[in-house]
This record gives C-alpha cells, structure tokens and sequence, in this order.
C-alpha cells in the first residue's frame, strides 16, 4: 500500500534534514518494509543520493532488515505477539540512536531544495483506487514475496535441520549459552552471517526449542539480518569507515542490550512453548496452500526469466560491437526497439533485481528491463520507436543505488 500510495519524494523529502526528526522518519518508514540487509543498502543509497541526510539514511539502514510487515507476522506464529512486539520496538530504537550518532558524528552539511527534491519525483503509478489495489497486490506477490520466497525456504529447512540434530535440552545444559556470554557468542555467528529477516525466525524458534535462551535469540534475530560481510563491504565503500563504525557500533551494543533487557522484562513469557503452538484451523491450511502456490508459480517465473535472459546474453551477436559508455549493443534490434545490455555493479539479492529492473522500466524509452543476478548483467528492451539512452539508463540505475560498469 505504501509502494501504491504514498509518492516515493513525499518520503524523501521528511528525510531530507541532519535533525532527529529525519531519523526517527527513516526508521519509521524503515520499520514496515520487507527489506533484506543486502537489499537495503542500494535502497538506502538510493535515498541518500535523492537527498536524504546520512543520520536518515543510517537510521533506514538499520532499523529495516531487522524487521518488516512479513517478520512481524512470522515472528508472532512462531514466538508470540509480545516477542514480535519487542522485535519491532528494538528495531526502531535502534535505527534511531544509529542514525543520530551518524548525525552528530559527521559534518552538518545544507539540506537539499524544495524544488530540487521535487524534481526527483517521477512517480508512474495507476491512477483510481482499483488501478492502485491491483498495483499494491501485484507489489506484494512478484517483488516482495518474490525477492524473500528462496530464503523462506532456506530458513525453515535450516531450522528442521537444528531442530533435528540439535537434542530438545542441548543449548540448557551449556553454561556459556546462558546469559551475555550466550548473547555474545550468538553475536559472532550473526555478525558475518547471511540470513533474511524472515527466514532467520524459524532459525530462531527451533533454537529456543533447543534450550537457547530468548534474550541470546532476540540478539540473533537482531545482528543476524541487519548485517552480513557483504553489507559491511558495501557501507565502508559508499559511506566510509565512521559511518561504518557507528554502523556496527550501534548494532552490537543495542543488541545485547535489548537482549538483556528482554530476558528481565519477559521472563515469565512461555516464549519455548511458544514455538510448538501451531494452528492447524481451516485458515491455517488454506494460507498454507496459498502460499506454497505462490511460491511455486514465483520460482517457475523466476526460473524462466533467468533461462531466458541467460540465453539472450550468451547470444555471440550480443558482445559482437560496444555502445557508448560501456554498454553492449546487439547488431539485430528487435520490432519492438533496440536491445541493450549494461554490466550492473552492487546486485547481491533478488531485491536488488527488482529495484533494478523497477529504476530502468519507468523509462519512456524502456519497455522491458531483465536483469541476470548471476552475472550482473541486464538486459534492456527499448520501446517502440524510442532510442535507447545510455545516458538515462546509467543515471536512473545510480538513482537506484547501484552503478553501471566502465568499459575495459
């Protein structure tokens, strides 16, 4: 709805200003997206570059792979509601007092114009209420269940693989799971690991079966999907080792805090028993077959969009002759228009795919953008008629967060 509705400059313009206002607004917006911590950072910079100041654009980056509308939900089947509201809470706590130390840390520099972020408003939607319900169900099932369902699965067979070699009792009888001991080795683990925020609760619930105590899951659940040493890498490239400091800083050090803090607010929580309470009602089941289907029909898309878009790019005719700026021009142009394929740097995750793929198809003189994540490359169609701009395209994809590969 956020995607249908709300116009992406309304959002930064509320992020433009190095004041705690944009960064409790970062977070806020952050919060509820189901954003992974690759998939982030491109959005993140993306924000940054349209204007949004680098408290704004830290407290975003924070605060939105910890959580999002799917955790949440996830978070309360698997835990219980008082687990995924303390989740959230700590999340938007955190993202805040990151992106305010990022503030008070760098040098204040002039907010953006007005008129300037006007001008990066480029807004397409469908206009009438059932054009943007339609666009708002077609979001949610082809770019966010899209950009998570691998990882959904992923998560939930690595927690029957815990739950099943791991005995019911094997993390209580540990001593060092216990206490900041127990969080500060989960933390190690989280840290460089790459897990979705989604996929990282059944990962958790099938610990705690196992013994792990809440405040040791909630630090797993908290550092695991806000970093991995891919995101490390991108932060100290884009933004520099102080922000990347503050970055780190701040997730280890609210982490175990909130941890320790949930283990003496909630102890009397059944947060273990929690995680057998499952439902198995007639909604219960026909979510589950939905689901499945979805993720079914999503992956065949998917598998056939990458076979396509390899077999076009493994073309001898696609790398016979070089457009300007590095780009790749296919001899043969299509009815349609003409083809090209750009070398796109930063793409980590299916997010990133789409964010891609969303930046180049709100072009006029694009009318299909494929991009490959195994290669980096994309594939651009031009529209009917339209001359296909390298120019445009590379400026749109660095608007998006990413940045186009110079010819070698």
């Amino acid at each position: 709805m956020i995607h249908a509705y709300v116009p992406s400059a309304v959002i930064r313009r509320g992020l433009s200003r190095p004041d705690l206002g944009s960064v409790v607004r970062a977070s806020l917006v952050g919060v509820p997206l189901p954003l992974c911590s690759c998939g982030v950072i491109p959005t993140a910079l993306g924000l940054r570059r349209q204007g949004a100041s680098p408290g704004a654009a830290t407290s975003f980056m924070i605060s939105t792979p910890q959580t999002g509308v799917d955790s949440i939900l996830v978070t309360a089947a698997f835990l219980g509601w008082p687990f995924a509201i303390f989740k959230l809470v700590a999340a938007f706590v955190t993202g805040v007092v990151g992106g305010e130390l990022v503030n008070r840390t760098l040098p204040a520099e002039p907010a953006p114009s007005e008129d300037a972020a006007r001008q990066s408003e480029d807004d397409k939607r469908p206009k009438g209420w059932l054009a943007r319900i339609t666009e708002a169900v077609r979001y949610a099932i082809f770019d966010l269940l899209g950009a998570i369902n691998s990882w959904l699965i992923i998560g939930v067979v690595a927690a029957a693989l815990v739950t099943v070699i791991t005995p019911a009792d094997f993390f209580a009888d540990r001593p060092w799971a216990d206490g900041l001991l127990g969080m500060l080795v989960m933390l190690a683990i989280a840290l460089p690991l790459y897990v979705c925020t989604t996929a990282s609760v059944p990962i958790a619930a099938s610990l705690i079966a196992a013994g792990l105590p809440a405040g040791s899951a909630l630090v797993f659940l908290m550092a695991g999907p806000a970093t991995n040493l891919a995101t490390i890498g991108a932060v100290f490239r884009t933004l520099g080792a102080r922000v990347l400091f503050v970055y780190l800083g701040t997730v280890v050090v609210m982490s175990l805090g909130f941890g320790l803090v949930f283990e003496q607010l909630l102890t009397s929580v059944p947060v273990q028993a929690m995680a057998h309470e499952h439902q198995h009602g007639w909604l219960s089941l026909l979510s589950t077959l939905l689901l499945l289907t979805l993720m079914g029909m999503l992956s065949l898309r998917q598998y056939r969009a990458r076979a396509s878009a390899q077999a076009q790019l493994a073309m001898p005719t696609a790398a016979d002759s070089r457009g300007p700026s590095g780009s790749t021009l296919a001899p043969e142009t299509s009815p349609d228009g003409a083809n090209l394929i750009l070398q796109v740097k930063g793409m980590t995750c299916g997010h990133c795919v789409a964010t891609v793929k969303m930046a180049l198809e709100s072009l006029d003189q694009v009318k299909e953008a494929t991009p490959d994540l195994a290669t980096g490359q994309v594939l651009i169609r031009g529209a009917c008629g339209a001359d296909v701009e390298t120019n445009s395209l590379r400026h749109a994809i660095e608007n998006a967060g990413f940045r186009v590969a110079s010819p070698d």
